[in-house]
């Protein structure tokens, strides 16, 4: 498959099957993720791998859209650290956020994106993370049961400015 054709069948998941994500899967996309860049190769980020189903429960209750949390075998959340890089952790964060999207997709594996930004205090509380930690993503991870077709996409004449 050509890079582009990678990338482009990319689908966000919202219903998994229920078997179990072997370890190995995991890991590896969290190998690929671990290269993606960063200002000053800091590497601000940590990934935590959520399988403990009543945190699974409550993070699902975070907001109307993070219902797809429910069905899925474990979730990973995506976080940066301020600490680590003030100016540029939610950047960095997010760069390596969408590495790992990929990875999974890479993998085999399925998810969507869960936006965070509006339950960064729920989340810290949730999973016992200290402050410097700032929730980039959420991504419930398992083997997709549903294909969903490719969305319309706006036209680039509509995107690309020239100037």
């Amino acid at each position: 498959m050509s890079c582009a054709d990678f990338l482009t069948s990319r689908r966000s998941i919202r219903k998994f099957m229920q078997e179990q994500v072997p370890d190995d899967l995991l890991w590896k996309a969290f190998e690929i993720a671990r290269f993606a860049p960063s200002a000053h190769n800091r590497q601000p980020w940590r990934f935590y791998l959520v399988r403990d189903r009543s945190k699974i429960t409550r993070l699902a209750e975070l907001h109307r859209w993070s219902k797809p949390i429910l069905n899925a075998p474990v979730v990973v959340v995506v976080f940066s650290d301020a600490s680590i890089s003030p100016v540029s952790h939610i950047v960095d964060g997010s760069i390596v956020a969408t590495y790992l999207w990929l990875a999974l997709h890479c993998v085999g594996l399925a998810t969507v994106w869960i936006y965070t930004l509006e339950n960064v205090e729920e989340i810290r509380e949730i999973l016992d993370v200290p402050d410097n930690l700032y929730p980039i993503a959420i991504f419930p991870v398992g083997f997709p049961a549903e294909s969903p077709p490719k969305r319309p996409r706006k036209d680039l004449k509509d995107l690309v400015v020239e100037v």
